[in-house]
C-alpha cells in the first residue's frame, strides 16, 4: 500500500502530524523502533501507578489554544510542580523563593533575602562573568550557589562549573514571595490515567508498527509513501557524514518499594555532588496516588554515546554551527520534513512541541 505520509517516531510531534493529517483525509503510516507508542513521555502502568519511564513530564502552558488541543485527548488534574532540594540533610523548596531564603538564613521579609544577596554578590567583584561558576554567583551569590546549584549542575553537564561556559545560566529566577509554583504558566497538570493515552487517542485508526527501525530499511520505506516525517536524529539520518552531535543521557534506576510513601514528594533534587544521582521522582505523586506499594526512580544524568537515548541537546557554539549545517541539507529535501527534538536538535517542552507540531501541519496539511 502506498500512503500519503510515512511518519518515523510515534512520540507526541509525530502523533500531532498524523492526527491532523487523518483529520484532512490522509493516509499515513507510523512506525517506531520502540516496542511502544508515545516516546519519551511514554507511561508505564506498574501496580496502578503510571510510571514516567523517561522521566517526569509535567504538562504547562500559557497557551490557551494548545491547552484546549491537548484537553481533548485527556481530563488533567490540578498537579502542581513544587520540586524540594536535599542538600546533605537540609531541604529547600524550589524555585527560590521565601521559603528557600526564610530556611537557609532564618530570615522573614523579602527585604532582609536581597540584602543577604546584594552584599554576597558585591563581596564577590565579578563584572565579566567567565564561566557558568561565576555568572551564578554573580546573580544569587555564594550560599544559595554553593548549596543548590553548583553540585546538580556538575552531575547535570559532568563538567565543573568553571569549566562551564555562562550562556547556559542566562538568569536564576529569585522569587521574593512565599511561592513553591516551579512554572509561571498559566496551565499545568498531568493527564489522569498517564501520557499514553493521550497519544494512544491521536493514532486511533492510524497504523501503526513498532520495532521498526526506518534506517535498516529506508529504501523499502521510502517507495511506501509520498512523503516523510522524520523525528528522528538529524545527523543519524545523514549517517553522521559531517560529525556527531552531541547530547546528555539520562539513566534510570526504577524500584518498587514496599511502603506507602518514600519521600513526600513528586521531585526531590539532590544537590551535592557526592550523591551519584541528580533528582529521585516517586511517580504516585504525580497523581495524588493512594496505593499502598510506591515506586522511585533515580536519575543519573550521562555523557551521551551512539547506542544510547539522547535526551538533552549539548546546545553550545559549536553544536549549533554543525546542526546548521545539517539544516542546510534537511532544507534541501523535497520529501523529508524534519521535526521535534531530535529532528530540530533542540530542547522542547511539551507544549512547544505541540505548537511546533501544528505550525508544521499548518504550511504542510
Amino acid at each position: 500500500m502506498k500512503y500519503d505520509y510515512l511518519v518515523v517516531g510515534a512520540g507526541l510531534y509525530g502523533a500531532v502530524f498524523a492526527y491532523e493529517a487523518k483529520k484532512k483525509g490522509k493516509t499515513c503510516l507510523v512506525i517506531d523502533k520502540r516496542d511502544h507508542i508515545a516516546g519519551n513521555i511514554y507511561c508505564e502502568n506498574v501496580s496502578g501507578i503510571n510510571v514516567h519511564k523517561y522521566g517526569a513530564h509535567i504538562f504547562h502552558t500559557s497557551d490557551k489554544k494548545i491547552w484546549e488541543y491537548v484537553n481533548q485527548f485527556a481530563e488533567f488534574n490540578n498537579y502542581i510542580n513544587s520540586p524540594v532540594a536535599r542538600y546533605k540533610n537540609e531541604l529547600y523548596n524550589l524555585p527560590f523563593n521565601m521559603n528557600t531564603f526564610s530556611k537557609m538564613w532564618n530570615i522573614a521579609t523579602p527585604q532582609e533575602a536581597k540584602d543577604i544577596i546584594a552584599s554576597q554578590i558585591a563581596d564577590l567583584n565579578i563584572t565579566e562573568p567567565k564561566n557558568l561558576e561565576e555568572q551564578a554567583l554573580s546573580l544569587v551569590g555564594k550560599d544559595v550557589y554553593e548549596k543548590l546549584i553548583k553540585g546538580y549542575t556538575e552531575k547535570q553537564w559532568g563538567r565543573d562549573c568553571k569549566d562551564l561556559p555562562s550562556f547556559i545560566i542566562k538568569r536564576l529566577p529569585l522569587r521574593f514571595i512565599y511561592d513553591n509554583n516551579y512554572f509561571n504558566d498559566r496551565y499545568q497538570g498531568i493527564p489522569i490515567g498517564g501520557y499514553t493515552k493521550i497519544v494512544e487517542k491521536m493514532l486511533d485508526g492510524i497504523e501503526v508498527r513498532l520495532n521498526t527501525n526506518y534506517l535498516d530499511n529506508r529504501e523499502e520505506f521510502d517507495a511506501m509513501a509520498d512523503k516523510i516525517v522524520y523525528t528522528g536524529m538529524i545527523d543519524q539520518f545523514y549517517d553522521y557524514k559531517l560529525g556527531v552531535l552531541e547530547y546528555r543521557s539520562v539513566r534510570f534506576e526504577t524500584e518498587e518499594l514496599p511502603m506507602e510513601n518514600y519521600q513526600g514528594n513528586a521531585v526531590v533534587n539532590y544537590t551535592e555532588r557526592e550523591v551519584p544521582y541528580t533528582r529521585i521522582i516517586e511517580h504516585k505523586h504525580f497523581e495524588f496516588g493512594k496505593q499502598p506499594t510506591t515506586i522511585i526512580s533515580r536519575e543519573y544524568s550521562s555523557e551521551w554515546k551512539k547506542g544510547d537515548e539522547p535526551y538533552y541537546p549539548v546546545n553550545n557554539d559549536k553544536n549549533n554551527a554543525l546542526y546548521q549545517q545539517y539544516k542546510e541539507l534537511a532544507d534541501k529535501e523535497h520529501k523529508v520534513i524534519f521535526g521535534g527534538r531530535l529532528g530540530g536538535y533542540k530542547y522542547y517542552d511539551m507544549d512547544k512541541v505541540i505548537a511546533a507540531a501544528l505550525e508544521m501541519c499548518e504550511k504542510e496539511l
